[in-house]
């Protein structure tokens, strides 16, 4: 079952709290879902400086990614950036459709990215991502995010491989499996699959067309 709250791990935190102690504009971020019937896992916000990203379309998700994707917990992610993170936080709780969420973190206008990611529920491996735009130097910046395909599990829509209030199933699975698509691609819906399986999710619910979320980054303070 998916839980609803997360603890940065150590690495992390003193990342985190190393960054709050340096100087930096604070920025507002706010995610609206905008998909008919998914919901967003706890959403992983990070400012940081260089050139990482969550991940490259074509090329194989990392571990850290897969475990996001499939399971919606953004930990491993978030410590993939630790070397490089100015300022991160994640806000807990699902994010439904139609509904918004916001936070507020430090960032480098002119010189910081920011990155934002959570999974798509009830999906396989289905995620939201902003990856590594540049923070506004002054006023704000909105971006249409798609979804993207992890590309670590097969798109069964089978409710035993789905976690989330949904469904309850199973979340993250790292061993490899058949129908995995093996490389990250933009999200392409749910389908109709299986008709009569009541364990199998139906599109006339749970589909959606891209984008599926707004993303908004305001700066509020020199």
């Amino acid at each position: 079952m998916l839980k609803k709250t997360f603890v940065l791990t150590a690495a992390a935190l003193f990342a985190a709290n190393m960054a709050t102690a340096q100087r930096g504009a604070q920025y507002e971020v706010t995610i609206t879902n905008l998909t008919p019937g998914q919901s967003f896992t706890p959403q992983m916000v990070l400012t940081y400086r260089g050139e990482a990203s969550i991940f490259e379309l074509g090329e194989p998700a990392s571990e850290a990614l897969e475990i996001l994707a499939e399971g919606g917990n953004p930990g491993p992610l978030i410590d993939e950036f630790a070397n490089v993170v100015w300022d991160s936080t994640t806000i807990g709780g699902l994010i439904g459709p139609g509904e918004s969420a916001s936070t507020t973190l430090l960032g480098n206008p002119g010189q910081g990215r920011i990155s934002v990611a959570a999974m798509l529920i009830p999906t396989n491996d289905t995620f939201m991502a902003l990856d590594g735009a540049d923070l506004p130097r002054r006023g704000s910046a909105t971006f249409m995010v798609p979804a993207y395909d992890a590309g670590t599990e097969a798109n069964d829509q089978n409710c035993n491989n789905m976690p989330g209030p949904v469904c309850g199933g199973v979340g993250a699975d790292l061993v490899p499996g058949e129908g995995e698509e093996g490389y990250v691609h933009i999200g392409n819906g749910f389908h109709q699959l299986d008709e009569g399986n009541p364990d199998v999710l139906s599109p006339l619910i749970y589909d959606w067309r891209n984008p599926v979320a707004r993303i908004t980054v305001t700066r509020v303070t020199n």
